[in-house]
């Protein structure tokens, strides 16, 4: 790469980031979470063909990156090398991270069952500790390492290979935080353990899950995670 492509994709990068739409863009998903089109939209106040146009220059500089969850498209930021640049240039411009208000209700926000795992706060919580321990490793499909299965095994976590149709273990994207909760045949069974001990219980009348006073003291033991 000689000087001039250098110059040029440097030219073109800041360009993206300089239009006024797309910097709000970014500067909502420096929180880490990912977002609809129609969302990020109606945060930056534009109209939605407006958005996905700008959506598509972020794409192509490769400062977002898409997310296909069912039939719905998540956006975020492609890494922590873009939310690095992006931190030291709001902090040179004097500004704080906007934040998008979340329209989930507080209790389902915080624990709930998606499908037959667990989601909300305290999953993803425990999901990025999991992966901070070394535990877990990867980024679509998620390999178990030796430490892992051994701290797990014994809380009653069924650590053996899913059947064939199912995946292991996956990052799956939590639609109030808006980022990963651990999903597959680990999730399911980790959230199977954490109930038949009473550290997580069922509402029988809705998805929510209530995190009990023995299970935030085995988070802490466990996991080294407070919530």
């Amino acid at each position: 790469m000689n000087d001039i492509d250098i110059e040029d994709r440097l030219a073109a990068l800041s360009a993206a980031i300089a239009d006024r739409t797309r910097a709000r863009m970014l500067c909502l998903l420096m929180d880490g979470r990912a977002y609809t089109a129609t969302e990020l939209s109606a945060a930056v106040e534009v109209a939605a063909s407006t958005a996905s146009a700008h959506l598509a220059r972020l794409l192509e500089r490769r400062l977002v990156v898409c997310v296909k969850q069912g039939r719905y498209r998540y956006f975020r930021l492609a890494g922590q090398p873009v939310a690095a640049a992006l931190e030291g240039l709001m902090a040179l411009a004097g500004v704080e991270r906007p934040r998008v208000k979340s329209s989930t209700p507080t209790a389902l926000q915080y624990a709930r069952t998606c499908y037959d795992h667990m989601a909300g706060e305290v999953a993803v919580r425990l999901h990025d500790r999991l992966h901070e321990l070394g535990w877990l490793a990867g980024d679509e499909d998620y390999r178990l390492s030796a430490a892992g299965a051994a701290a797990l095994a014994p809380l009653g976590v069924d650590c053996s290979p899913a059947p064939s149709r199912r995946r292991f273990a996956c990052g799956c994207l939590d639609w109030s935080e808006r980022r990963a909760h651990l999903g597959g045949a680990l999730g399911a069974a980790l959230l199977a353990a954490l109930i038949k001990r009473g550290w997580i219980v069922r509402r029988l009348d809705s998805r929510e899950l209530s995190l009990t006073a023995a299970g935030k003291k085995a988070l802490a033991a466990h996991f080294d995670l407070t919530l």
